[in-house]
């Protein structure tokens, strides 16, 4: 028998409650291949994705420096007979005490190149004259056999870069919304055509990324390059946390100071002209503009607003928010009064389309809004001739700064900012404070007086 083996499984219950010093490093972390997949997402796997994971080879695979060259080095890969287990339980009660185990070693001093009984671990097929170990779990009381390996099993093959982040964002596409994955695959995608996507991930290296990166910022703004810096990082997290990759270094890219972006506020002699206009020239848009001012949503999440979300009878709005659950607002009587009658149009029609209230509009989300934003600046914007600071998005500004205005004729400035919050639903205090901060909604009394 082994006597790595044995050693490997007597420390299993020392190794949570050593404490180590600290030193440099020979070794990497011990990390488990689990064919493939993010463990952590297992349940959120199909039957037959889990299947595929089930049918390869897992293993616990590390790195060890060479004394000829100084570098690290791929180790064999240690499988411990757990891929003779079918089930991915099974297969973890095993690796996580034989990682546990050989972390310990490692760190107590064991050299793989001169102890050779850690080869016996290599492989799945039993070693001649090999006898079975039995190792108990903790804390699962059954009993599992464990076949000692023989040596020079094969490495796993590195993904490609196309592998790898096909694999990445299918992960991704389950924990992002359509319009914010098309943004996040767009991002994915252009820095995958800047690289050879036949070459191995691990090629991938700080520099070229920071490269990739300052062309984007040459290209266009600091912004941009943040949100990229962003989802490119997000992705590599995915990658490190499956052990594809041994670490996301985009983490330690610094993200640069972008100047914000902000919608200004329209006048009140700006907004009734825009109202006028548009009561005549476009009835829909204006409709679509008096939700942005009076029940506070942005441009998306009137675009996202089926027929079947307006409760009309008792004045309730229910709107699909990102990646949040679903947010009731009531709806006030000023906009009670402007809406069509509602009661003969399909419930899951899109209650904005093109030409008509309450139709069938195949698009997706980010169409739909673009539409309405692309009309927005052909009837309103190009007729009044704003510039780039003007927008939807500042109608919503504008009435958040009345409504905030009013109240503080009657309330303290705490009072008034809670009643605010319910109305506009920002989520914390913090929250809806900056945003007052970035629009100008307090402003102080005419202090002239003071000034002779």
């Amino acid at each position: 028998m082994s006597s790595i083996l044995l050693l490997l499984q007597r420390v299993h219950q020392n190794v949570h409650q050593t404490v180590h010093t600290l030193t440099p490093k020979k070794y990497s972390e011990p990390r488990i291949y689990t064919g493939g997949v993010d463990i952590t997402l297992w349940n959120q796997l199909s039957k037959e994705e889990q299947n595929t994971a089930l049918s390869k080879d897992w293993y616990i695979y590390y790195k060890f420096i060479d004394g000829t060259t100084g570098k690290l080095k791929r180790m064999p890969n240690i499988k411990g007979g757990a891929n003779r287990f079918k089930t991915k339980k099974e297969r973890l009660i095993i690796f996580n005490q034989l990682r546990d185990s050989l972390k310990y070693l490692l760190e107590k001093g064991l050299n793989p190149y001169t102890d050779p009984d850690l080869t016996l671990l290599e492989d799945d097929k039993p070693a001649n004259n090999a006898t079975p170990v039995i190792v108990v779990p903790e804390p699962v009381a059954e009993v599992v056999t464990i076949i000692e390996p023989e040596v020079n099993a094969p490495e796993e093959p590195v993904l490609s870069i196309k592998e790898a982040f096909e694999y990445a964002l299918k992960i991704k596409k389950k924990s992002l919304n359509d319009v914010s994955y098309i943004n996040y695959e767009g991002r994915i995608n252009r820095f995958k055509k800047s690289l050879d996507e036949n070459e191995p991930v691990t090629s991938i290296t700080r520099k070229i990324t920071n490269q990739y990166l300052n062309g984007i910022l040459e290209n266009s703004s600091p912004r941009n390059r943040n949100n990229s810096r962003i989802d490119l990082s997000s992705l590599f997290e995915v990658l490190t946390n499956d052990e594809i990759i041994p670490e996301n270094f985009i983490k330690k890219i610094n993200i640069l100071k972008a100047k914000p972006e902000r919608n200004k506020t329209y006048t009140p002699e700006m907004q009734m002209n825009i109202y006028s206009y548009l009561e005549t020239n476009d009835p829909i848009l204006l409709l679509f503009v008096k939700f942005i001012c009076y029940n506070f949503l942005r441009p998306v999440e009137v675009c996202r607003l089926k027929v079947g979300d307006l409760d009309v009878k008792d004045k309730k709005l229910y709107v699909r928010a990102k990646n949040k659950a679903v947010k009731i607002k009531i709806i006030p009587e000023i906009l009670i009064n402007d809406l069509p009658d509602l009661s003969k149009l399909n419930k899951d029609h899109f209650l904005f389309t093109p030409h008509e209230i309450g139709a069938e509009w195949i698009a997706t989300e980010n169409n739909r809004r673009d539409n309405f934003s692309k009309k927005f600046k052909t009837v309103v914007k190009d007729h009044f001739k704003l510039g780039a600071d003007y927008g939807m998005y500042s109608f919503r500004h504008t009435f958040i700064t009345k409504l905030y205005r009013e109240l503080r004729k009657n309330y303290s400035p705490f009072e008034t900012k809670s009643r605010l919050m319910l109305i506009t639903g920002h989520s914390t205090m913090t929250a809806l404070e900056q945003y007052l901060r970035d629009i100008d909604a307090e402003l102080p009394e005419d202090y002239s007086h003071m000034l002779v």
